[in-house]
């Protein structure tokens, strides 16, 4: 134990280190910090949106700190290296990175809670995991969400500034300032892959995005669900099709007939894709459990099959999809039974119901027809803020995580 603890602290200290590169900070780190009692804290989060820096910069801004990935941990026994960290050398905050590649770890984090004075923050990048662990470890744990950038908080590391957030009713009344609009000209590049924070230095965005794809499909999923190797193929044709299809035509019925599967199969391929922040399910309005979800994707994956110019239209939807769950998860999509033109989705935040339209040239009031409830926005690409239509970018100035 004392030549793997000398090595252990090692990494700790270069982990460490390495921290102290990054002066800027992701917003839900404050959140982070003022979680200070006993209960544990489970972050969940894609690939490529800084979870181990936050959890290094945790680590290095926390005294009596431990940080360990656990990507090289596998097969040890981590409650007694908790103990010896505990007991011995007086560590009171362990930070546990990428969680999910030690199996049985909750059994582990049982123990740790139950027997050991000592905080514990950790990370994994896939999120079905923590959503199980979470239910397992029932009162022990607090999930919480790294997602990529809003648009404020890119706005934050690219140029160092920080519009006030503004909530879907400021939104709908016009509630912003010529601060907010002046920002708009970025909006593209954040689509084209800006909200990733590794964009701030990485200019070739998408081949970066292809390899955490490739590694999602290869070692994070199989991590969590017992799939055959062909299987893993069948994924990756989803994921090719949905990106290479208008967002309305992407569904369990259509994966099924386009990939060769079952409808089963169809569903449990896009949870583990939704839950590795690939794919984004969003539930149908009403009472009619049957009806299917409508599958987006997570921007911007959808650029690894078409270009932007091509793409822009299904990007637009996956933002503000994305966008919404980031703000509040409330969100689902209206379809007409009898094919009239609806508005795309129904949002509740703050108590308060909108119903959105994602709206390009032709878009205006006629689309709500029928529709009362709820303040009616119509969220354009530009910069147009005539009657209901507004710009979509603005739904990116998210408030701070809570």
């Amino acid at each position: 134990m004392d030549l793997d603890l000398t090595r252990l602290f090692e990494l700790d200290k270069l982990a460490k280190n390495e921290a102290k590169r990054f002066n800027k900070r992701r917003f839900l780190h404050e959140a982070i910090l003022k979680t200070k009692s006993k209960t544990f804290t489970g972050i969940a989060g894609p690939r490529g949106v800084g979870k181990t820096v936050l959890l290094r910069q945790s680590a290095l801004g926390e005294a009596d700190s431990f940080y360990l990935s656990l990507d090289t941990f596998s097969g040890a026994d981590l409650f007694a290296l908790a103990h010896t960290l505990v007991e011995k050398y007086g560590i009171k905050t362990l930070l546990l990175d990428e969680i999910h590649f030690l199996k049985g770890y909750e059994s582990a984090l049982k123990r740790i809670f139950d027997f050991l004075e000592v905080r514990v923050i950790f990370t994994s990048s896939v999120a079905l995991s923590l959503y199980s662990s979470a239910q397992d470890l029932s009162r022990r744990v607090i999930l919480r969400h790294l997602y990529p950038f809003s648009f404020r908080e890119y706005l934050y590391f690219r140029e160092s500034v920080s519009p006030a957030p503004l909530t879907l009713a400021d939104i709908a009344q016009g509630a912003w300032t010529p601060g907010h609009l002046r920002q708009g000209y970025l909006f593209d590049e954040y689509l084209k892959g800006g909200l990733f924070p590794f964009a701030l230095e990485e200019p070739a965005v998408l081949p970066v995005l292809e390899n955490i794809l490739e590694k999602i499909i290869t070692r994070d999923i199989p991590a969590v669900a017992a799939l055959r190797t062909d299987e893993l193929d069948s994924i990756r044709k989803l994921v090719r099709f949905a990106g290479r299809s208008a967002p309305e035509d992407i569904n369990y019925s259509t994966i099924s007939r386009n990939i060769g599967i079952t409808k089963y199969k169809a569903e449990q391929y896009v949870g583990l894709l939704e839950k590795s922040f690939v794919l984004n399910a969003v539930l149908p309005a009403g009472t009619n459990v049957l009806r299917e979800p409508k599958v987006l994707m997570c921007v911007p994956f959808r650029l690894l099959y078409r270009s932007y110019e091509e793409a822009v239209g299904g990007l637009r939807e996956d933002f503000v999809a994305q966008a919404l769950k980031m703000r509040c998860g409330a969100l689902q999509y209206l379809k007409s039974t009898r094919g009239e033109k609806t508005p795309d989705f129904l949002v509740e935040e703050d108590g308060k119901e909108f119903v959105v339209e994602v709206g390009g040239r032709g878009k205006g009031r006629s689309q709500f027809k029928g529709y009362r409830a709820g303040s009616k926005l119509i969220l354009s690409h530009s910069a147009d803020a005539a009657g209901i239509k507004k710009p979509l970018f603005l739904l990116g100035f998210a408030p701070d995580p809570q």
